[in-house]
């Protein structure tokens, strides 16, 4: 099986996550529960759940996330989350991290669907943050194809709390736009 590569988009996310100012962090996101705080927040969880899964250390020890919140913010979490996102795109370089099964967010699943579910959460989560401070955004195509491949296996009656319901968009509509609206995001969103 051919893997994902994480790397670009955690590298992305960093940057995205860097440039954040103290006064956006109230700022609207296209989740709609999140301030970008919050979902700054989210992320931090999310990046330690998927690297202890591709390392299959807390196996059994997994639990759902708390919903995310900037209170929980530390005072270096520009310097804290770029590293926690490196050791995502490390952790999960180990073919290793990809075979056998493992466990995030209280859910049991093989390594290839936690690593797919990974690199979603990194490229959506990265388009709502960019989304939150009218900030550019790039992904790759095959993260973009990945990401859509993944959100498409849910069936739009069974999504359960991964996705909203599907946004339609045009059928000319560009990779991004698509993976946004399937994961239940308008792609025109923007809150700057």
């Amino acid at each position: 099986m051919d893997t994902p590569d994480l790397r670009p988009a955690t590298d992305r996310m960093a940057g995205l996550l860097t440039g954040i100012a103290d006064d956006q962090l109230g700022r609207p996101t296209p989740c709609p529960d999140y301030t970008l705080g919050d979902l700054v927040d989210h992320v931090v969880g999310l990046t330690e759940a998927f690297t202890q899964a591709a390392t299959k250390t807390g196996i059994g020890d997994s639990e759902p996330p708390p919903p995310g919140d900037a209170g929980n913010l530390s005072s270096d979490w520009r310097d804290a989350i770029p590293d926690q996102l490196t050791a995502l795109a490390d952790a999960w370089a180990d073919p290793d991290a990809w075979a056998g099964m493992t466990a995030a967010g209280g859910i049991e699943m093989p390594g290839e669907i936690a690593g797919l579910v990974a690199l979603n959460e990194v490229v959506v989560h990265g388009w709502d943050v960019a989304s939150a401070v009218d900030a550019d955004y790039d992904p790759g195509e095959s993260e973009l194809e990945a990401a859509l491949a993944f959100i498409g296996s849910f069936p739009d009656d069974d999504r359960g709390e991964a996705f909203g319901p599907p946004v339609d968009v045009p059928a000319a509509a560009d990779l991004l736009d698509r993976v946004v609206a399937a994961s239940g995001r308008d792609p025109s969103w923007r809150g700057a």
